[in-house]
């Protein structure tokens, strides 16, 4: 019995690893090296079990994409992109550029070595025939770039994508996200239809349609798109790269050991999201794959890095029975509009899987107590669906105005129960003690509004002696204060305050 667990580990633990390899031989930059031991010879390798799907079948599957992909692209206007790029970013990406607009077209190198005149950002139809123009602006990176790197580091795969990690310069840390040859859709699609080629466009105007919407949607919470490239790649012609801003995963565990400030941000970053995708340039959009790990953090901000499964589509409806929305705590029915259209269906079932997945973990626990009661309402309202997109945003952005201008210490009388002496230039080594939520792992870092909240929350921990007043500050503006369990140990430490108790 023992043995035969063992192997059954060892056996596992060899397929992940061959997993993760074929991922890393697939990926662009790799596959000039490696190519051939996945594909010799430009031979196709033929699955070994007959085919279950007709060829008109999978036909009329990449015909629906590509039409999706159309629809997506032309439907109204791209709003203006003029001032997307921070400064700092659109200069470092234009060093790692250098080249102009015209010389992209350059790049797409065929099997020949010949360069094209053709111009990079087009998309095969489902015929074969007939370019899709993909570019709905001059792209910073593309395969110059990213092209016979060998420092290319596996992230991890979804059913579709697979996801690496490449830094450009030394500098700028991006994202890659290509199609995944052994991920479940191309690996179903292949067991049934048994033609890897239209399989990888079926799966690939995925990556197409969340490429187009990266172009079209622009927000500070929605991933930004560098560039992209084409080439040919395992035997099938112009196989797509997207090159996008790398963020850390979403981890809800670690979030919830953070300050109440950092998971109140990010909160509010989603639901600013979701009411710019209640708005957008396409109309009303939901998220149908609705989950904390299609997120990332950029900065403590946080974005959505797959919109593959955004839809703008609405809901027909011919009565308000047509309009339910089932989700695995409850369900809701929404009113049918005299239009024929489910009213707000995609606006609210952004909201409720923003409730039960982000709001309810993160918002109410370990808050300022003056705002738990807005913070409540917030909850239950989106809980229940009786707000909408305009309304719990208004109510998230009056939370950060009375917690950034310390409106939520309006009702606090503080009289200090000791006389606190101010050292200016200095600071305490060590002499640290844990308090919970803190900035610091090993000490108490909390971040306050004014000297008063920071003489309250020393005079309510017990082993507080003194604190520091850093010359740091939170995203909202706030200090960053270092409560100590004592104050012997003084060391120079320029622009820093240290505020020492004395109860004598």
């Amino acid at each position: 019995m023992r043995r035969s667990r063992i192997a059954l580990a060892a056996g596992f633990c060899l397929s992940f690893f061959l997993g993760t390899l074929l991922n890393l031989l697939c990926v662009p930059g790799f596959d000039h090296l490696h190519q051939q031991h996945r594909f010799r010879d430009g031979a196709t390798p033929a699955p070994q079990w007959p085919a279950t799907g007709s060829p008109a079948d999978l036909l009329r599957q990449l015909r629906a994409r590509y039409q999706e992909v159309i629809r997506y692209r032309e439907h109204r206007a791209a709003l203006p992109v003029s001032g997307r790029l921070r400064k700092p970013l659109e200069r470092r990406l234009m060093d790692l550029a250098q080249r102009s607009a015209s010389s992209h077209e350059q790049h797409r190198v065929t099997k020949s070595g010949s360069e094209p005149a053709a111009p990079e950002p087009t998309f095969l139809s489902p015929q074969g025939a007939g370019l899709l123009d993909l570019s709905l602006r001059a792209p910073s990176l593309g395969c110059r770039d990213i092209a016979n790197r060998s420092d290319v580091r596996y992230l991890g795969s979804g059913y579709t994508k697979a996801v690496y990690k490449l830094v450009l310069n030394r500098s700028l840390s991006v994202a890659l996200k290509s199609v995944d040859f052994g991920g479940h859709d191309i690996q179903n699609c292949v067991q049934q239809y048994r033609d890897l080629q239209d399989c990888y466009r079926l799966a690939s105007y995925k990556i197409v349609k969340e490429m187009i919407l990266l172009q079209r949607l622009q927000h500070p919470n929605i991933l930004q798109l560098y560039g992209y490239c084409y080439q040919d790649s395992n035997d099938i012609s112009n196989t797509l790269t997207t090159i996008t801003e790398l963020g850390s995963p979403l981890e809800m565990i670690q979030l919830l050991q953070s300050s109440w400030e950092d998971r109140f941000r990010i909160c509010l970053s989603l639901v600013r999201l979701l009411h710019y995708l209640a708005h957008s340039p396409l109309g009303s959009l939901t998220l149908l794959d609705f989950r904390p790990r299609q997120f990332v953090i950029v900065d403590g901000e946080l974005k959505v890095t797959d919109l593959d499964d955004a839809s703008m589509e609405g809901t027909p409806c011919s009565s308000n029975a047509d309009c339910f929305m089932e989700f695995p705590a409850r369900n809701f029915t929404l009113q049918c509009s005299v239009e024929g259209k489910c009213q707000n269906m995609n606006e609210k079932r952004n909201l409720y899987n923003a409730y039960r997945f982000f709001f309810t973990y993160l918002l109410p626990h370990s808050a300022p107590l003056s705002l738990k009661p807005l913070l409540d309402s917030i909850v239950n309202a989106t809980g229940e669906l009786r707000w909408g997109i305009d309304e719990t945003v208004a109510q998230f952005e009056k939370v950060l105005y009375m917690y950034r201008n310390g409106l939520y210490l309006s009702n606090m009388t503080h009289t200090p129960k000791a006389e606190y002496k101010q050292v200016v230039d200095v600071s305490i080594a060590e002499e640290d003690y844990r308090c919970w939520p803190s900035y610091h792992h090993n000490g108490c870092l909390l971040s306050v509004y004014n000297i008063n909240e920071a003489i309250d929350i020393c005079e309510s921990h017990s082993q507080c002696q003194a604190f520091v007043w850093t010359n740091e500050t939170t995203w909202t503006g706030r200090q960053l204060v270092f409560f100590k369990a004592g104050s012997i140990n003084f060391v120079p430490d320029h622009g820093k305050i240290t505020y020492l108790k004395s109860t004598g």
